[in-house]
């Protein structure tokens, strides 16, 4: 019987490629799932905490100096 020998260095490679793909697949996941639901109308509208400030442009050029 052959028996088959793992590094340290494999080993904590099968554990990054393992958790590296878990997290993909939750994140893609999470993309598909929201536009989905945006496409039947079921997201929910966040509202916005922070209150909105009007901010008109001016002009700062005077009349000085237009001329």
């Amino acid at each position: 019987m052959n028996f088959l020998y793992f590094d340290p260095g494999v080993g904590a490679m099968i554990v990054q490629a393992v958790v590296a793909a878990a997290a993909g697949i939750l994140l893609f996941s999470k993309g598909v799932m929201y536009k989905v639901k945006s496409f039947f109308g079921m997201t929910k509208e966040k509202e916005d905490t922070y209150d909105s400030i009007d901010v008109e442009e001016q002009d700062t050029d005077t009349d000085d100096e237009k001329n």
